[in-house]
């Protein structure tokens, strides 16, 4: 009989069973991922100092917001005065703005602890929502496939990955939204992992009372769910897009439910989830998000120079009539608001030269440049382009997951899925809509913890024939290391380094890079 497992495993054994190496494994390792994602994201994070792509956005109106509660206007050229370390020219007359507050309250913090003069004050929070992306990432992928060295594979991949780099060194919004839709991914995870005994206990209730238990229970007691609506909330506070993942994973937490009754012989377990479970689960996430969504707009309630603050007041816009007329300007205005951007994002079709359709994502198609200075035969860009082979891996990972999912259902698939599904699918309705690959840090994670689950198939198990074993081990440490091997090429146009001109073209490997 051939040997099972390799002398790696061996030797990984007796290492495990000195004191303390457990302990040191289980929190060294994802401490250790965590310094590799914190420097990554940190270094160097003023340079460029000047406003980048939608920096000229987002920064702007955050230090606004910080002033006067609303977004507001600012002069021509008003970019060479705020890089050159005077802020202090914009306006009072209120901007329009086509995302919600959240995240711009987020890099506002930033501003306010390290200035507006210096380029990390615009950056610093962002920075920070990308490390703790890693982090989540890994307490995701502990949870869902039960270990600490998933864990290390998942976080380490997003750790080194250009297009989760890039996207925690720009003061864009989406790197929050990513931070808080996982979030509430994780809580609607940690409320599954517990659902089956809640259920449990409940029914040896209803056994031991003698009551009938046909319908099951309608449970109330579940903090993660309100958790859960709190970070969804915020992920839509940040970009409308959150909203996608509120939908989505309350019917996964809603599915999750009706299996586990199902599991447990509950006679009606379709129509008790449905009709009993379901409006509680309703109560605890979609009203929570929703609220946490109206109160993140509480400086355009607190202040009056806010974009269509007064729009009936002024004359703009006549009140609701009928039924509706009870309704306080302050939230018809306010909705009217809402109403204005959600007609801005489904008619923008601005030609952009970096769009990229969302056909073309999971491809890796058309990569967005941030940033480009040339000085003679030097150069410097900040292009969000992923690590190729993480994520044309992580692309054919998650192929890999959907048939695996069909063959045998399963809940660590299933969750992946859902996750992309919220992430990405939605964006199929807009083809022809201005979008950029960089908004697929959304769904990034998930694309991840597909991989994760590949990887740890091909790295088989202890109890594997020693041949197979050593293979998979083999494969996965050298697919890890050219991973490492290519961040490395990559990270001098993730940053922003000066480098010779020959080399930065040796990064575009395809015209579409360019």
């Amino acid at each position: 009989m051939e040997r099972t497992g390799s002398r790696l495993d061996d030797a990984w054994t007796r290492l495990m069973t000195r004191p303390g190496a457990r302990t040191a494994w289980e929190y060294g390792a994802p401490g250790a991922v965590l310094a590799v994602a914190s420097v990554l994201r940190l270094a160097g994070l003023g340079h460029p100092h000047e406003l980048v792509f939608d920096e000229t956005y987002y920064v702007k109106d955050s230090y606004t917001l910080m002033h006067l509660g609303y977004e507001a206007a600012w002069p021509p050229d008003a970019n060479a005065a705020f890089n050159a370390g005077s802020p202090d020219i914009y306006l009072t007359d209120p901007s329009f703005v086509a995302h919600p507050p959240v995240g711009k309250w987020i890099i506002a913090a930033g501003l306010a602890v390290f200035g507006a003069d210096d380029a990390v004050g615009w950056r610093v929070s962002v920075a920070i929502a990308g490390i703790l992306l890693v982090l989540l990432t890994m307490l995701v992928a502990k949870r869902l496939f039960d270990g600490t060295l998933p864990a290390v594979l998942a976080g380490g991949l997003i750790a080194i990955d250009g297009n989760a780099i890039v996207m925690s060194r720009v003061a864009l919004l989406d790197t929050m939204l990513a931070l808080f839709a996982l979030a509430g991914a994780y809580a609607i995870l940690r409320d599954r992992d517990g659902n089956r005994e809640r259920i449990s206990a409940w029914l040896s209730w209803r056994s031991g009372a003698g009551l009938p238990s046909a319908w099951g229970p309608s449970l109330w007691a579940r903090p993660w769910l309100v958790m859960a609506g709190v970070a969804f909330g915020l992920a839509s506070g940040v970009k409308w897009s959150g909203l996608y993942f509120l939908a989505v994973f309350a019917v996964y937490a809603l599915g999750s439910e009706a299996l586990a009754r199902r599991g447990l012989g509950i006679r009606t377990w379709l129509a008790g989830s449905l009709l009993k479970q379901g409006p509680a689960t309703f109560l605890l996430t979609v009203p929570v998000a929703l609220t946490v969504y109206l109160v993140s707009w509480t400086g355009w309630f607190a202040t009056d120079g806010g974009y269509y603050r007064h729009w009936i007041e002024s004359g703009q816009g006549q009140p609701w009539t009928g039924a509706l007329a009870w309704v306080p300007y302050d939230l018809q205005n306010w909705w009217h608001y809402q109403a204005t951007i959600y007609g801005y994002h489904i008619g923008e079709h601005t030609p952009h030269s970096y769009q990229a359709n969302p056909l073309t994502w999971l491809l890796l198609v058309r990569p967005t440049s941030m940033w480009w200075l040339a000085d003679g035969n030097n150069a410097s860009t900040i292009l969000d382009i992923a690590n190729p082979l993480i994520w044309w891996a992580g692309a054919a990972a998650l192929v890999y997951v959907a048939v695996r999912m069909l063959r045998r259902p399963n809940r660590v698939d299933a969750f992946i899925l859902v996750g992309i599904a919220a992430g990405y699918l939605p964006w199929l309705m807009y083809l022809n809509r201005t979008v950029f690959q960089f908004y697929t840090i959304a769904f990034e994670p998930y694309l991840i913890l597909a991989l994760t689950a590949a990887l740890r198939r091909i790295l088989g198990s202890r109890g594997d024939p020693e041949s197979r074993r050593v293979t998979g081990i083999r494969l996965v440490g050298a697919f890890l290391a050219l991973c490492l091997v290519l961040s490395a090429f990559f990270l001098p146009v993730w940053t922003g380094m000066e480098i010779p001109r020959w080399f930065m073209y040796a990064h575009f490997w395809f015209r579409s890079w360019i």
